[in-house]
């Protein structure tokens, strides 16, 4: 078994090397494995795909490929956006491609709910998920989430929601 050395990529078979680390194209950022881009669409109009980064490897051309785990919106899901999904909600798919890293616009992050239910301030780069997403059925995990209120919807984080002082229900 070859040893590999930290900083060093490793060759695969193929003549691909597994790589730790690719600098975004034209600015100075980093992204790694684990970490979450923005993608540019194939269509201008369309808002940045959000994605996983799964896998980062060159060819012998030193052609960047990365491995990618989608998130979708509620817009692309089966079920299409409801009244109780955030304007920054997603849902971890389990749709993975490989795509250039040349369309990497820049990185993002996607908190768990509740984490982001605590931020004081959500900037661009900030999104949420509380779904994974099977892509091919339109199935969700969980299939279900706490509801409130007498509207029995799941929270959006968008809306304000005020406690009863009676029931202590939202």
């Amino acid at each position: 078994m070859a040893k590999t050395r930290p900083g060093i990529p490793t060759k695969t078979k193929t003549g691909k090397r597994d790589l730790e680390s690719y600098t975004i194209r034209g600015t100075n950022k980093i992204v790694r494995v684990g970490d979450c881009v923005l993608m540019r669409p194939s269509d201008t109009g369309k808002p940045p795909y959000v994605a996983r980064i799964e896998k980062i490897e060159s060819d012998a051309r030193n052609n960047v490929k990365v491995r990618v785990r989608w998130y979708y919106r509620p817009e692309e899901s089966l079920g299409g956006r409801r009244q109780f999904h955030g304007a920054k909600e997603l849902f971890l798919s389990d749709h993975y491609d490989v795509q250039s890293a040349h369309t990497i616009e820049g990185k993002c992050i996607v908190h768990s709910f509740k984490n982001y239910t605590k931020l004081e301030n959500v900037g661009a780069e900030d999104y949420y998920c509380r779904f994974e997403y099977k892509a091919a059925s339109g199935g969700f995990t969980p299939d279900r989430v706490a509801v409130y209120c007498k509207c029995e919807m799941p929270y959006n984080p968008d809306d304000l929601m005020v406690q009863c002082e009676g029931c202590k229900d939202w």
